[in-house]
């Protein structure tokens, strides 16, 4: 009996049999794959080289895969605006637009319009779109139907009639309370009357029309809500009851590249 159990093989060695055995084969599978992969790795190559015409569209295959990723990773960049504004804006926009909405309470998808047309226009005429954004707080608390006891109108609480030879690219005088038409044609103003003063400063008392007085009160209130507005911009959190951070001494004297001279004449608020 003890004989005739010592000639059976014992289970661990019938494991150890099975998978040297099983290793053998993947082994085997493994190396076969392996020398199938490099042959025609090999094969295609030599067809490239052999056939200009394969190898031409291989290349343009392989320049549109690249483009594509390019355009990908460049469209990453952008961000889709919080609170359901619609237009993709950058990051820096979208986070105006929205501290903008919750200040302002207005709705978001216009808001966010108008912060990408003052960027877009802004930063073509190297004007700070804060700036502008600011104006348009202080002017009319972005209520595109404001109108003063003077006559000014809209957004940037515009003089039509003293302006309106500058709504005629938008269908006439009545264009005032277009959000955009008057958004545009304010920037328009602001820049003249910076451009005449030399000074952001100077500029917005001739915009508001400071005759008798210098509007200092106005002044610090666009200048402090621009300061706020850039702080946004760069990412910080800011309550929307959150006083201005101080100016940089440079951002509230920079001269403009204008004729400093040039201050005399009638006033130009919007």
């Amino acid at each position: 009996m003890t004989a005739q159990n010592s000639t059976q093989p014992q289970p661990s060695g019938l494991l150890r049999q099975s998978a040297d055995r099983l290793l053998r084969i993947v082994y085997v599978i493994t190396h076969n794959s392996m020398a199938m992969l490099g042959l025609g790795l090999a094969l295609a190559c030599l067809l490239l080289l052999a056939s200009p015409g394969m190898r031409s569209d291989a290349e343009q295959k392989l320049l549109g895969w690249l483009q594509q990723r390019q355009t990908g990773e460049a469209a990453s960049d952008e961000v889709e605006a919080p609170n359901g504004v619609a237009k993709a804006l950058s990051k820096e926009q979208a986070q105006v637009a929205n501290w903008i909405s919750r200040k302002y309470r207005v709705a978001p998808e216009p808001v966010g319009e108008l912060v990408a047309e003052a960027f877009a226009i802004g930063r073509r005429i190297k004007l700070d779109p804060t700036l502008i954004l600011a104006v348009m707080a202080i002017e009319s608390r972005f209520n595109p139907f404001a109108q003063s006891p003077v006559g000014a109108q809209g957004l940037m609480q515009v003089l039509t009639r003293v302006h309106s030879d500058k709504y005629e690219d938008f269908g006439g005088k009545q264009a005032a309370f277009e959000p955009i038409a008057n958004l545009r044609v304010g920037i328009q103003v602001l820049q003249d009357c910076i451009q005449d003063a030399g000074t952001i400063e100077g500029g917005l008392r001739r915009y508001v029309g400071a005759v008798d007085s210098d509007a200092s009160d106005y002044v610090a209130k666009v200048m402090a809500e621009q300061q706020r507005l850039r702080s946004v911009a760069r990412g910080v959190r800011l309550p929307v009851n959150a006083q201005a951070l101080a100016p940089q001494q440079t951002g509230t004297t920079r001269e403009l590249e204008a004729d400093a001279g040039n201050s005399a004449g009638k006033p130009r608020r919007s």
